[in-house]
């Protein structure tokens, strides 16, 4: 199995995509060690001390990838080949990516909502994934779009210019009754 990187606009976060991998990968966000209970995968890659964060998911090319999110004190040179062999000795191990996933399609009923929603999802999402991240629709009142970012996204120096000028510029265009978009 060949497991190789992209670079993220996020310089704390690389994207390992692995090819020859037959099962796709479910969009998961492991934001710290704490959250990673579910996964074998995400707990070994936080065992290596300077892992922060950890997300699964698959771009818009169909290719499953990790990102990982380092430390500010290492580097990704001395870093990489290690984070690399504990991906690769895991998928090829056939354990489950996540125990017990099930993905929901959470449908709210609101053709408004349904509306943002389908945007973000078809639109906004495989753009994000492509550079390591995910963005899901937390809420909608008062004008106001509540998103998560997860993977590169979070902690991203250009998440807000992401946010402002790319989301909320297409939803706002889009949805008259967006009037902001906001990150949780």
């Amino acid at each position: 199995m060949n497991i190789y990187t992209e670079l993220t606009p996020n310089p704390s976060s690389i994207k390992f995509i692995t090819e020859d991998y037959s099962k796709p990968f479910p969009t998961y966000d492991f934001p710290n060690a704490e959250s990673a209970e579910r996964s074998e995968l995400a707990k070994k890659l936080f065992s290596l001390t300077y892992v922060s964060g950890v997300m699964f998911s698959r771009d818009n090319f169909k290719r499953n990838f990790v990102t990982v999110s380092k430390t500010e004190d290492s580097k990704w040179e001395q870093i990489i080949p290690e984070i690399k062999t504990v991906i690769h000795e895991f998928l090829t191990s056939g354990k489950p990516l996540i125990e017990g996933y099930e993905e929901k399609q959470q449908t709210y009923g609101d053709d408004l909502i349904d509306k943002i929603k389908s945007l973000i999802d078809n639109e906004i999402r495989p753009a994000v994934a492509m550079d390591g991240g995910d963005i899901t629709f937390e809420s909608f009142e008062d004008g106001v779009v509540k998103l998560h970012l997860k993977g590169s996204c979070s902690g991203c120096p250009s998440s807000l210019i992401t946010l402002k000028q790319g989301i909320q510029a297409l939803l706002t265009r889009m949805v008259p009754e967006v009037k902001s978009v906001e990150a949780l």
